[in-house]
């Protein structure tokens, strides 16, 4: 079982408190010494070495110029960045628009040979049609109250991103909870549109659309936040605050592990589109 994801962004943080605390220790420096040698009150090392507060690159320089380890700053400031990074507030990622954040993927998603998708709420955002991302995008851009709503243009964008489906190169394997077809996203012309979509979309020789029956029984997986694996070596699991940023390999192979396990118990192929037809005809 995944362990809480902002643990693992937590650890990585605690991991470069720990390496700035032994290099005080080994210099056989006090907090205070070290806070008066980095001209900072003697509080902030405290914060710092407890990982209540993340270092910046100058604090790192100044940290490791104390400790006379200079050779060490680069590796510091390289493993607090990607600390920092793992656990990103969607307010801060939201701050220039919808669209612009659908766009910063685009050279990540062609660079990507294999996506491993789990969804339990929503259709997989690769096969999201304009008007049903459109709906989802805004419905985000007020419930996180936005100053400008640009869910339309970040729909179209989120499409065009999308297109890496039908380039050669890449496979998709992607699982769907059976409930999440059923929640109603937008209007209804809209809903039947996506799902008339998931028809097509899960026949590309590239796409492995499996849809998990609301009916299985014994569950050897309950459903999940939904996450994403790329390749083998990142893990995005979404949040209501946050996205977290796994590269941690143990913690990718649990969530390769549960992704198998909840792979085991979907349908494919004719049965999925049965449920997806059984959907699609629960909207008349």
């Amino acid at each position: 079982m995944p362990i809480s994801p902002s643990s693992s962004a937590q650890a990585a943080r605690e991991a470069v408190a720990l390496r700035l605390r032994t290099l005080r220790k080994s210099a056989g420096l006090t907090v205070t010494e070290l806070a008066d040698r980095c001209d900072w009150h003697h509080a902030k090392t405290s914060r710092i070495e407890n990982a209540r507060t993340a270092p910046s690159a100058k604090d790192i320089g100044a940290w490791c110029r104390a400790c006379r380890a200079d050779d060490q700053t680069i590796d510091l400031v390289a493993q607090s960045l990607n600390a920092e990074s793992m656990y990103t507030e969607w307010r801060h990622q939201v701050r220039s628009g919808l669209k612009q954040l659908q766009e910063s993927f685009l050279q990540f998603f062609h660079e990507t040979r294999l996506f491993r998708v789990y969804s339990s709420t929503l259709v997989p955002g690769l096969l999201q049609t304009e008007g049903y991302a459109a709906a989802v995008l805004g419905t985000i851009a007020d419930f996180r109250e936005l100053p400008f709503d640009d869910s339309a243009e970040a729909a179209r964008a989120r499409v065009e991103r999308s297109r890496v489906i039908h380039e050669p190169g890449h496979r998709f394997v992607l699982l769907v909870e059976e409930a999440a077809l059923h929640y109603q996203i937008g209007g209804t012309d809209a809903m039947a549109a996506q799902l008339g979509y998931l028809l097509t979309a899960g026949a590309l020789p590239s796409v492995s659309l499996g849809v998990i029956p609301m009916a299985t029984r014994e569950r050897v997986q309950w459903p999940r936040e939904t996450f994403h694996v790329y390749d083998d070596t990142l893990v995005s699991v979404e949040l209501i605050s946050a996205e977290v940023n796994i590269t941690q390999p143990s913690e990718i192979a649990l969530y390769l592990k549960a992704f198998e396990q909840l792979r085991s118990m979907a349908v494919y192929g004719a049965e999925a589109r049965a449920l997806i037809l059984k959907a699609l005809e629960a909207l008349s």
